[in-house]
C-alpha cells in the first residue's frame, strides 16, 4: 500500500519533533492522536467517545466512534441498542462497546488550531519528564554549561538536554558571568515544579569543593582518600578534612600534589579561595587541634554531652586561632561538628582563679568555718558540699593540718547543711504544688523536682508526656552556628539516658505503657542490633576476602 504525501508528512513531523526535543517518537505521536480526537470530538459533538490511531509505520489514520451496548438507547451518540449491537457482533453483551469507523476529517482553521496547541502541549510536558528523569539522578555532580543569561544576579546555564539555574547566593562573592562564558557547578536539587523541572546549580556548596578535589587527586577518586569534612567560607577560605586509607601515602600531601599542582588547580576555580587541608582523626580533641590550624594550642577542655569544647592557647596565638572577623573558629567549628569556645592562657587562669574564690567562699557558708580551712578543702579537688558530706572519712583527715576529729566535724557540720538546705526545698516543691509521687522515680532529687515545677512540670502525667529533650535540653545547629537550648534539668548532672530512663518510668506509673509492651519494644531493639552487627560483620568479612581492585556486589 502506498503512502500518500500528508501521510509520510505526518510521520517526517514527528521524527523532527522527537530528535529535537530528544523525547520518544511515539510520544509525539500520541500528541497528534490526542490532538485529532479533540478535533472530532469538536466536529461530532463533545459527547462523543472518539478513538484516533495513527499507523506509526504508514501514517494512516483511523477514527473510530465508541458507542456502548445498552437496553435503551438514551443518546445516538453515545449508546447502541444491544440487537443492533449483536447484529454487527454475535458476542456483543450489555456494557461492551463497540467501534464504529468514522469518515475521514477535514480539519477547519479552529479544529488544526486546537490540535496544535494539544500537540505542543502533551511534547512540552514530554520533555520535561525526560529533563526531570534525566537531572533527577545527578544530584551531587559536577556539571559544565554554557552561561545562557544573567538577570537579577542569577546565571541561567545551557546543560545541553536541559536548562539550569546558579541563584545568586549560590555564586562565589565578586564572580560575574557574561553569556557564553563557560561555568562548572554542582548540581543540588532537582525539583519538578509547575512550570518544568528546576535545575539548581552551586558553586558555594561544601560538596563542590570535595568533588572538584576528586577530579584533581585520582586516590580520592579510586577511595583510597576519603574526604571526611569540608567547610567553606565561599571566595576567601575553607578547610578540608582527609584521611587515608592506606598508611604509605599522606593525605595531606596526595590532596597539596607537586608543588601544590593539585590544590592550585582547584583553588583557581574556587576564585582564589585558600583552602587548608586538615588531617582526619577519630579523637575529637586531636582533631579539633588540627582543625584550628595555624594557630598553636595549649589545651583543650571536652564537654561530649554538649559537644562543645573549650580551647586554650598562648595570649599571642588568640587572633589567629580565632582568625578575621572569627573565620577561622568558625571553620574549624563547622568542619568538626563542636561548639569551640576559645581562651587565652590567661583567661583561663582567671577563670581557675574565680572558681576557686567560689568554692571557697560556698564551703565558708555552708561548713560555718574560717578561710583557710575553705581553700585547703577546694585546693583538695572538693567542689560541693555533697562530696564533703558523703566521701570516706580518710579522704579529709589526710588533708594536711587536719585529724580525725577534725574531719567528723566537717562531715557532720556539711551533713548538717544538706539537711536544711533539703528541707528549704520541700517547703518550696510543695508551694509550686509538685506532686510527692514524683518522689517515686529513680534519679529525681528534691532540688531537681523544684526545677520541673518551675517549668509546670507538676504531676506524673506532666513528667510523662516530657521528651528526653523537654529534660536535659538539646542543641541545634544553623549555618555552621550552634545553638544551645536548656532544659529543665539543665543544671543537674543528669545524661540524656537518665532523662530518657526518668521519662519511661513516669509512663509506666502514668499506665500509659505496660511492662509487656516495654520488654517487647526492648526485645525488638535488641534483635535488630544483632541484625546490623551481623550484616556489618558479613560486609568486613567480603571486604577482606575480595582481591584488590575487585568490587563484589550483592
Amino acid at each position: 500500500m502506498a503512502i500518500s504525501a500528508n501521510r509520510l508528512e505526518l510521520l517526517q513531523i514527528a521524527d523532527a519533533v522527537a530528535r529535537e526535543k530528544s523525547i520518544d517518537r511515539m510520544i509525539v505521536i500520541n500528541a497528534m492522536e490526542d490532538a485529532i480526537q479533540k478535533a472530532a470530538r469538536s466536529r461530532y459533538g463533545t459527547e462523543t467517545e472518539v478513538r484516533a490511531e495513527i499507523n506509526s509505520k504508514t501514517g494512516e489514520i483511523r477514527l473510530q466512534r465508541l458507542l456502548q451496548v445498552v437496553e435503551t438507547v438514551e443518546n445516538v451518540s453515545t449508546d447502541i441498542a444491544l440487537t443492533d449491537a449483536q447484529a454487527r457482533n454475535p458476542e456483543a453483551s450489555l456494557g461492551d462497546f463497540i467501534a464504529e469507523p468514522l469518515p475521514p476529517l477535514d480539519f477547519g482553521r479552529i479544529a488544526a488550531q486546537s490540535a496544535k496547541q494539544v500537540i505542543v502541549q502533551k511534547v512540552r510536558e514530554a520533555e520535561r519528564d525526560r529533563q526531570f528523569e534525566e537531572f533527577k539522578d545527578r544530584v551531587g555532580e559536577v556539571i559544565n554549561g554554557v552561561v545562557k543569561r544573567a538577570e537579577y544576579g542569577n546565571v541561567i546555564v545551557d546543560l545541553g538536554r536541559g536548562e539550569g539555574i546558579v541563584r545568586r547566593d549560590e555564586l562565589i562573592p565578586r564572580e560575574i558571568f557574561r553569556t557564553g562564558d563557560r561555568i562548572r557547578a554542582i548540581v543540588y536539587d532537582v525539583r519538578r515544579e509547575q512550570r518544568g523541572p528546576q535545575i539548581f546549580l552551586s558553586r558555594t556548596h561544601p560538596q563542590f569543593m570535595a568533588k572538584l578535589f576528586a577530579q584533581e587527586v585520582p586516590e580520592i577518586y579510586d577511595g583510597v582518600i576519603e574526604i571526611k569534612s569540608v567547610a567553606r567560607d565561599p571566595g576567601s577560605r575553607a578547610k578540608i578534612a582527609v584521611i587515608s586509607k592506606d598508611s604509605s601515602i599522606d593525605p595531606v600531601g596526595a590532596c597539596v600534589g607537586m608543588r601544590g599542582s593539585r590544590v592550585q588547580a582547584v583553588v583557581g576555580e574556587l576564585q582564589g579561595e585558600k583552602i587548608d587541608i586538615i588531617p582526619w582523626n577519630d579523637e575529637a580533641a586531636t582533631f579539633i587541634v588540627n582543625a584550628l590550624q595555624p594557630a598553636e594550642v595549649a589545651k583543650v577542655v571536652l564537654d561530649e554531652d554538649a559537644e562543645r569544647i573549650e580551647v586554650v592557647v598562648p595570649d599571642d596565638q588568640l587572633s589567629l586561632a580565632i582568625g578575621r572577623r572569627g573565620q577561622n573558629v568558625r571553620l574549624a567549628s563547622q568542619l568538626t561538628g563542636w561548639a569551640i569556645d576559645i581562651m587565652t592562657e590567661q583567661e583561663e587562669s582567671d577563670r581557675r582563679q574565680k572558681e576557686f574564690l567560689e568554692r571557697s567562699q560556698l564551703f565558708m557558708e555552708a561548713l560555718n568555718v574560717d578561710e583557710m580551712v575553705s581553700q585547703l578543702l577546694a585546693t583538695e579537688g572538693f567542689t560541693s558540699v555533697e562530696e564533703v558530706a558523703y566521701v570516706e572519712i580518710e579522704e579529709i583527715s589526710m588533708i594536711e593540718g587536719f585529724d580525725d576529729d577534725t574531719a567528723v566535724e566537717i562531715q557532720a557540720r556539711a551533713r548538717d547543711y544538706l539537711g536544711e538546705l533539703e528541707a528549704k526545698l520541700d517547703e518550696e516543691r510543695i508551694s509550686l504544688g509538685v506532686s510527692d509521687e514524683l518522689r517515686s522515680i529513680d534519679g529525681l532529687t528534691t532540688a531537681m523536682l523544684v526545677a520541673l515545677g518551675k517549668d509546670e512540670i507538676k504531676s506524673m502525667e506532666d513528667l510523662a508526656g516530657c521528651a528526653a529533650d523537654d529534660l536535659v535540653g538539646w542543641t541545634e545547629r544553623n549555618e555552621g552556628e550552634t545553638k544551645r537550648f536548656e532544659g529543665s534539668l539543665s543544671g543537674f548532672d543528669v545524661s540524656r539516658t537518665d532523662a530518657e530512663n526518668m521519662v519511661m518510668a513516669a509512663r509506666l506509673a502514668a499506665g500509659w505503657v505496660t511492662e509487656e509492651e516495654l520488654a517487647a519494644q526492648a526485645a525488638e531493639s535488641e534483635e535488630i542490633d544483632e541484625t546490623e552487627e551481623a550484616e556489618e560483620e558479613a560486609v568486613a568479612v567480603v571486604e577482606e576476602e575480595a582481591p584488590n581492585g575487585v568490587i563484589l556486589n550483592g
